[in-house]
């Protein structure tokens, strides 16, 4: 996957100086239904809605960590088709977090129609036409397919895909629907690595290659925060589009790997690489620098939207700290070959190649 898929599949910050989370008062437990709900953010959502009190029924098809909720009602299907298993219920409000197909997505809509009175979509920031702008907001035009009837998801497709499954939504719910469009969702239980991948190689210390400037500025989402921002869709019936990270310059490159250092204490050297040198040696397309983009070119804005709808709504952020000190300490809890190779990122190897052609430079 090189560069530009990865931010047009980046489904997926935290800000210190809005560290505290608002409290809402649940009042009568709701009934949510979450399709998905064990993979990555599911966990999170239950977490977060259970921790109110509100009862849960996840449906999904049973493959993915299926031990994780024994408690929790569970309803067996398939969004391609096979989605029987919801028919005749009732929700207060549903949580579509699996959708990636307008086709599949517009079955669960039609079926639940009447069925539930608010729908969350959690969407995208790839859903834009273009993300070379900085400060793209909610009304930034979206990406469009050459051909709307296809359904191969990647690189190309995903983007479009979403915004054509946030139409149907719309289309369907009008005032009581959410979009949800996050950036790079992150923190504990990310297999991706994209960002798990910088504090973890920080960590292990030596000379590090790290990505254009210290102020470049980078943007994501704690999962939890997402998850909390969810919460308050359900109990409010928050209606409308939202883009999920932290606002633009709030967190920079430097941020990240100085706090993953100190956190870490490691005694690591950080080689800073200009946007010429990544480019020269293909790393911009190869997906080996996670989370930073260039300052300038097609992905520039990427790092710079605009999340104040989002924030004006009661979206609150956790520490940068938290986020990485958290998120070592799932990575370090987790098998050791899923430790040692990473998913996103430099391999050693590469590395080591990349810093002598840097210092050869110098």
């Amino acid at each position: 996957m090189n560069r530009r898929d990865a931010l047009r599949l980046a489904a997926a910050v935290t800000l210190g100086s809005l560290c505290s989370t608002p409290t809402f008062a649940a009042g009568k437990g709701l009934r949510v239904l979450i399709l998905g709900g064990t993979g990555f953010i599911g966990p999170h959502f239950v977490a977060a809605l259970r921790a109110q009190g509100h009862s849960l029924t996840l449906f999904n098809r049973g493959r993915r960590n299926p031990e994780l909720f024994k408690d929790i009602e569970t309803l067996l299907g398939d969004r391609d088709g096979k989605i029987e298993a919801l028919r005749g219920r009732d929700w207060d409000v549903v949580i579509d977090d699996s959708g990636y197909v307008p086709r599949q997505v517009k079955l669960t809509v039609d079926l639940l129609q009447g069925h539930v009175q608010h729908y969350v979509f959690v969407s995208s920031i790839s859903a834009y036409a273009d993300l070379s702008a900085a400060g793209i907001d909610e009304d930034h035009p979206l990406a469009r397919l050459k051909d709307p009837a296809v359904e191969t998801v990647n690189g190309e497709t995903y983007g479009g895909l979403k915004a054509l499954c946030e139409q149907v939504v719309q289309k369907n719910y009008g005032k009581h629907c959410a979009v949800i469009r996050p950036s790079y969702i992150v923190g504990p239980g990310d297999t991706t690595d994209r960002f798990t991948y910088w504090p973890v190689r920080t960590s292990r210390g030596g000379d590090m290659l790290a990505p254009g400037k210290s102020s470049d500025p980078i943007q994501f989402i704690d999962a939890r925060d997402l998850a909390d921002f969810m919460r308050q869709c359900v109990e409010r019936r928050i209606a409308g589009v939202y883009n999920l990270c932290n606002p633009p310059g709030a967190v920079t490159m430097g941020d990240l790997l100085v706090t993953s250092k100190r956190l870490a204490k490691a005694d690591t050297n950080f080689k800073w690489a200009d946007a010429a040198f990544l480019e020269q040696q293909k790393l911009l397309d190869s997906g080996e620098i996670p989370i930073w983009s260039p300052p300038s070119g097609e992905t520039a804005g990427a790092a710079l939207i605009s999340s104040a709808r989002a924030v004006a709504q009661g979206l609150r952020f956790r520490s940068l700290e938290t986020t990485v000190a958290d998120t070592l300490a799932w990575h370090d809890k987790q098998p050791e070959a899923q430790r040692q190779k990473l998913r996103a990122g430099l391999t050693a190897e590469r590395e080591t190649e990349l810093l002598k052609l840097l210092n050869s430079r110098a």
